[in-house]
């Protein structure tokens, strides 16, 4: 069963600044949101919503991490970052 998507949101100035550092777009992130492939509990209040999506030229699967503090309304997003080390986080909070 897949996740609930998180269709309301806020980005954080800090998740902002780290989406452009790491090359990152709104629509990577808001693919994410929308169709997670799992959502894992950091801490009490706060997820990582993860999908494995194919980027770049050659294309290459990585894993989106996207935390947002879903203690809040609208629930905001913390940082973002992508990771071609899959199976290292795919998982972990289990």
């Amino acid at each position: 069963m897949k996740p609930d998507p998180v269709v309301h949101y806020a980005i954080s100035p800090h998740a902002t600044f780290e989406m452009k550092q790491r090359g990152l777009s709104e629509e990577t992130v808001r693919a994410v949101l929308s169709a997670p492939e799992q959502r894992l509990e950091v801490r009490p209040g706060r997820m990582v919503l993860q999908s494995r999506l194919a980027m770049d030229v050659p294309q290459r699967i990585y894993l989106v991490r996207v935390f947002v503090d879903m203690d809040r309304q609208p629930p905001e997003v913390v940082t973002v970052y992508r990771t071609s080390k899959v199976s290292k986080y795919w998982g972990e909070y289990r």
